[in-house]
């Protein structure tokens, strides 16, 4: 059986072009109700209205689906409840959120303002957590729920002259962590995509040719995937070109080596056992480090 969303409602934050626009044409197609979230504004997070948000809710309903547009900031929580509850007053229900919307604000480290560091992460960090923490108590009353972060290569590995998007697209991958975990019992999943596509915020930074292969649409199939009834919990899929992978955070099986006066010296000497790759493990909660290394504590004592 395919992958559909009758009877559900979605809805998807930054869809107001590029990958949004992409997510949310796709849930309205496979049958979702959608609302269509977009503040407007350029890619540093200046300006706003809700017309290009209400461009994307005629192209569903042409295609006779159902949308509604919002025009709220995610960095304003009371303007994001009011968003959750127009879904709500519309369809009764919400369970799916998308949380798609982001700016840039690109330079080095050196060269960066801390202004330019602390909105980035109000929008992608405090902007999911604003949506997520307004349709969970929603997601918990029915018993179900899907949650898309929208994480990237630049958080997960690094990028230069993006150390404040970098660092809020990490913040998101441990707010997944957790969340998976604390909604397991509700019926609530959530999960992150780490995009690669041509998107106004990837204009400039690469070739036209690259960009031209990296449609949005290829990476949606990984966001429908999140988004369905069998969805996963706690994954992080990378996905753009066709191409889908997953990334893990690992933890190695370490070396026991005590603590004295010189266990600095040790470590350094046994640094490359330390890192040794074979035999590592995705920890199911953070509790796996501590029982790792008191286990060896234990076992080096017996």
């Amino acid at each position: 059986m395919g992958i559909d969303f009758k009877g559900q409602v979605a809805i998807v934050t930054g869809a107001g072009g590029g990958l949004g626009r992409q997510h949310a044409l796709a849930l309205a197609a496979r049958g979702a109700k959608v609302l269509v979230n977009d503040l407007s504004g350029t890619l540093d997070g200046s300006g706003g209205s809700v017309s290009a948000a209400q461009a994307v809710v005629d192209e569903i309903r042409a295609a006779g689906g159902e949308a509604l547009a919002n025009g709220a900031s995610v960095t304003d929580f009371s303007a994001v409840q009011a968003m959750v509850q127009q879904a709500v007053d519309a369809w009764g229900r919400v369970d799916i959120l998308v949380n798609n919307a982001g700016i840039l604000r690109d330079k080095s480290f050196a060269k960066m303002e801390l202004s330019d560091f602390r909105l980035v992460m109000e929008v992608h960090v405090m902007g999911a957590v604003h949506c997520t923490k307004a349709v969970w108590p929603h997601m918990m009353a029915q018993q179900y729920g899907r949650i898309v972060m929208t994480t990237s290569s630049s958080g997960l590995y690094g990028n230069f002259g993006q150390s404040n998007y970098g660092a809020a697209k990490m913040a998101l991958v441990g707010l997944m962590q957790t969340l998976s975990i604390e909604g397991q019992k509700h019926g609530i999943r959530v999960n992150c995509l780490a995009p690669t596509a041509a998107t106004r915020m990837t204009e400039g930074l690469m070739p036209e040719d690259v960009l031209r292969a990296l449609d949005p649409a290829a990476v949606v199939p990984a966001m429908l995937v999140m988004a369905s009834r069998e969805a996963p919990n706690r994954t992080v899929l990378c996905a753009g070109a066709g191409t889908f992978e997953a990334a893990h955070i690992t933890l190695t099986q370490g070396v026991h080596i005590g603590f004295d006066a010189q266990t600095p010296e040790r470590l350094a000497a046994q640094l490359a056992e330390v890192c040794e790759r074979q035999g590592d493990m995705v920890p199911q909660s953070g509790s796996a480090q501590g029982a790792n290394e008191v286990g060896k504590a234990l076992g080096h004592t017996v």
